[in-house]
């Protein structure tokens, strides 16, 4: 396993980082303000302008046929400078319709989404669901050249401000779980569509999309009816060396450190001894991205290697905040300040994109041969 980058690789971090100097303000990972995404809209349109939005994409659609690498490095800095996190869209979405998706598709979402300009969020977890997407109700019945849905999809990202979602609904039985679920694109001002706010702790908004008697044509379902897990499933297993990168763990210390010198704690024994115990599962974290990255270059499956990497970070980011706590300061328990509003932001991350708790099930499961007994 080689763990260096090539010249060419390094190159693209510069250009990378002289890009970032014209966003520096820019918040949008972490959205702290209520229009942060104007920005983030702003940073996709002009990564899409320099084809980085579809670095990895094969040729034939457009891309520019670069390994996946490119795409860690993009987002790895991006995390850093707390500017943006990959958007779904040319991601995810895009990934999965050239896999799935017909001709017509190909031709109408995927130059938007080559250019930055058109936006999804994703219709997965549902009140009753959760992150079990084998239990989605969220209902798509077939009448004639469309489909009717209803039901309810929540912790929606972006669904304030995203053009189109991309839906997960049933159309099989009941009781079918992942056997009867389709995917579909659905513009969210079609008639029938209600979002509304869900206030999250770190002062963000994740939202609940409802739909009632939504009317969506048949040609805007993706793949074929009844497939939908195995679209879902082809487009996570692309994505998830871009979904956590380590260099925002990175900065968290980074961040921590200069505030535990402003304090003037800096000359403690317990704190440069709890901080040094923080660094080395930084580069803990770091090995893990870089052996997922390995994994995913090589063409093997990176599920197990996606969940330590997912699972240490995020716990990693709890404990960086908590560190702020345990020194003692009162600034890390006044609302507002940015140690505090860490330690906030740091528990939805062991929630979004797969929760701890599903994390250590796959672990369980697919690396410690673990079989549940419920």
């Amino acid at each position: 396993m080689d763990f260096g980058f090539s010249p060419r690789e390094e190159e693209f971090r510069r250009d990378v980082l002289d890009l970032l100097e014209q966003y520096r303000g820019v918040d949008g990972y972490f959205h702290r303000g209520i229009d942060a995404w104007k920005s983030v809209k702003e940073v996709y349109r002009e990564l899409g302008a320099r084809g980085w939005l579809s670095l990895s994409w094969p040729t034939e659609f457009g891309g520019g046929g670069l390994p996946p690498v490119y795409e860690f490095i993009l987002w790895d800095e991006m995390a850093y400078a707390r500017v943006a996190r990959p958007p779904m869209g040319p991601g995810l979405v895009a990934k999965a319709l050239m896999a799935h998706g017909s001709p017509e598709q190909h031709d109408r979402y995927l130059p938007a989404l080559r250019a930055g300009t058109l936006n999804f969020c994703l219709g997965y977890s549902e009140p009753d669901a959760g992150s079990d997407l084998g239990a989605v109700r969220t209902r798509a019945t077939r009448d004639g050249d469309v489909y009717r849905i209803d039901g309810a999809k929540c912790w929606t990202s972006n669904a304030h401000w995203a053009d189109n979602i991309w839906l997960l609904a049933r159309t099989g039985d009941s009781d079918s779980r992942s056997r009867g679920l389709s995917v579909f694109i659905v513009p969210l001002g079609t008639p029938g569509i209600t979002v509304s706010p869900i206030p999250t702790l770190e002062g963000g908004r994740l939202n609940e999309v409802r739909f009632d008697g939504v009317e969506v044509p048949v040609a805007d379902r993706v793949g074929e009816e009844n497939a939908g897990w195995q679209v879902v499933g082809s487009a996570l297993a692309v994505e998830r060396h871009v979904q956590f990168p380590p260099k925002r763990v990175r900065r968290d210390l980074e961040d921590l450190v200069g505030w535990v010198e402003s304090a003037g704690l800096a000359d403690r024994p317990v704190v440069t001894q709890r901080l040094a115990e923080l660094a080395v599962k930084v580069m803990e974290v770091e090995a893990l991205a870089l052996a997922l990255l390995d994994e995913i270059s090589n063409g093997e499956p990176s599920a197990v290697a996606a969940a330590y990497h997912k699972l240490a970070g995020t716990v990693l980011c709890q404990d960086i905040a908590r560190a702020a706590m345990e020194f003692g300061s009162p600034e890390a328990l006044i609302r507002g300040t940015d140690v505090e509003f860490m330690w906030r932001q740091a528990i939805l991350e062991t929630i979004g994109g797969g929760t701890s708790e599903v994390m250590r099930g796959v672990i369980a499961r697919q690396a410690l041969k673990l079989e549940s007994k419920l």
